[in-house]
């Protein structure tokens, strides 16, 4: 009998990544020569942060993501750290937040102001002493918030609670002592319910973050693990690293029984860590290697044999670091469904990679976790907003019910329905009486602040001097350039979306003609 290959049909199969243009980069960012395996850099949809090289301490960049080009040699840091810092991370509620670990033993928070950093900051929100070593790594908890997690080089897992009115927090709420030898990763399932580590001993953890109760740990010897991801709902663990005979592998788990990969594959012989990525809307799995050009994707899948390969990614820029832009700031309406800041240090450049899909923007679209508002520490599922073009920020409504989220935010949990026309949504929440909206996160609008507004004013070609002062200084009128850009953003994305609003509506108003005229 003939050997025939076996094909899988995937609708991600001909996903590409597209590098941004050479005005569309970061350059001229001086990138850190640290050694640390971690990301380096750090995204949202206002801000990217990453990592760079100072003399004197620790200190990390600021920029704002639409200040493109050429990066001011002077541009102001964050450097209130008396060590090098070894990570950094955004927090998923707040936009203007975001915290750093350096080897001075300390995390600190940190408040940006809404048009970036206008001068250098040295003084945190807020500062946590609690470590004896260097502390390498720290995660935002994914569903409460104000709850952070720490680890360091003294072995220790901490849990540190943020509202306080302390500036200087010195006791952890819980302190984690399972690992015996330094952690490499930690990640959270979908509701933080339990968190995943990997270590320098070789083992995968799984842990009850709430109690600091170890629930499962690994005792493979096939598989030394670097970095460990939790793959959405699909109560499964991924870990990337290497096998017996020192070859780059990545191993999937059941986290509820992890004696033995439920699926293992080696890559290659190279040496660089493998930082994995995964998007739980498109159960799509990205592994990219440190000193790298290339980024291979797969598909997942709750049945064998799991892990489809779709295709690979490749380049001549080596990565030494990554970021990822949540879902929220992606560019939907070109079919973008990921993307990358890669970090080349050879030419100090951050270069933008998106994710294109190559097909015809329809209404549908995948939803996108979004973070809880909760103050208190709960194990619910996140908010999830739609990416529909057109809709918009402040239609969160819950999925199947007549209640208003704000009415129990406690047990309550705000979806929107993926995949339906605007018309169609407005016709469902009329009969079900779903009409209510409920005001989105603050982090995710502009300000109306009137001393810290953005906004310029034009009137007839002339500016508003009522309302806005002439700019004095060469600082001042980079951040008036930086703002008018901004609004200018704004104002088209504004545009794009009453674009795609009233093709809806000619396309509703055609299909009700035709109806009509068949009648």
């Amino acid at each position: 009998m003939t050997w025939r290959p076996q094909y899988r049909s995937s609708k991600y199969r001909h996903v590409f990544g597209k590098p941004a243009t050479k005005e569309n980069c970061y350059d001229g960012v001086p990138i850190t020569r640290s050694v640390h395996d971690n990301h380096l850099c750090t995204v949202n949809p206002r801000f990217i942060a990453v990592i760079t090289e100072c003399a004197g301490g620790g200190a990390f960049l600021v920029l704002s993501i639409n200040h493109t080009g050429k990066v001011d040699p002077h541009h102001p840091k964050v450097s209130g750290h008396r060590g090098n810092v070894l990570d950094i991370k955004w927090n998923p509620f707040n936009d203007f937040c975001i915290a750093s670990c350096s080897e001075d033993t300390t995390v600190k928070i940190w408040d940006i102001h809404e048009h970036g950093v206008l001068k250098n900051i040295t003084v945190p929100r807020k500062e946590l002493q609690g470590h004896s070593r260097r502390v390498g790594l720290i995660e935002w908890h994914p569903t409460a918030e104000n709850i952070i997690f720490s680890t360091g080089y003294d072995y220790q897992v901490m849990v540190w609670k943020l509202d306080v009115p302390e500036q200087v927090i010195k006791n952890p709420v819980r302190s984690i002592s399972v690992h015996s030898d330094v952690v490499l990763s930690m990640s959270f399932n979908t509701d933080g319910s339990r968190l995943a580590t990997s270590c320098k001993d070789k083992k995968i953890r799984v842990i009850d973050p709430r109690t600091g109760t170890l629930l499962q740990e690994t005792n493979c010897k096939s598989h030394k693990a670097s970095k460990v991801l939790f793959l959405g709902n699909l109560k499964m663990l991924l870990s990337t690293g290497s096998s017996r005979w020192n070859h780059r592998q990545i191993a999937l788990w059941d986290q509820e029984d992890l004696s033995q990969p439920s699926y293992s594959e080696d890559l290659d012989g190279s040496s660089g860590v493998l930082f994995p990525f995964y998007d739980p809307d498109t159960h799509m799995l990205y592994i990219a290697g440190k000193g790298d050009g290339n980024i291979r994707y797969y598909e997942i899948s709750p049945e064998k044999p799991y892990v489809h390969y779709l295709t690979e990614y490749r380049s001549l820029l080596p990565q030494k670091g990554m970021g990822v832009m949540p879902k929220r700031g992606l560019d939907v309406c070109s079919c973008e469904i990921f993307r990358f800041y890669k970090l080349v240090t050879i030419k100090s450049l951050i270069e933008p990679l998106s994710m294109i899909v190559p097909r015809r923007v329809s209404t549908q679209f995948c939803s996108h976790m979004h973070s809880n508002t909760k103050k208190k520490y709960m194990t619910k599922s996140p908010v999830m907003m739609s990416l529909r073009p057109g809709s918009k920020l402040d239609s969160y409504v819950e999925l199947g019910s007549g209640k208003d989220p704000t009415d129990s935010m406690e047990t309550q949990h705000s979806r929107s329905r993926p995949g339906l026309s605007l018309l169609i949504q407005e016709r469902l929440d009329a009969k079900e009486g779903n009409a209510r909206k409920v005001s989105p996160p603050t982090s995710l609008l502009p300000s109306t602040d009137e001393k810290s507004s953005s906004t310029t004013y034009v009137s007839n070609g002339q500016l508003d001097s009522t309302h806005c002062s002439p700019p004095k200084t060469e600082n001042e009128l980079r951040q008036m350039f930086y703002k008018q850009q901004e609004e200018i953003r704004r104002l088209k994305e504004h545009l794009n979306q009453k674009d795609v609003r009233i093709k809806q509506l000619e396309l509703e108003i055609k299909n009700v003609r035709n109806s009509q005229a068949n009648l």
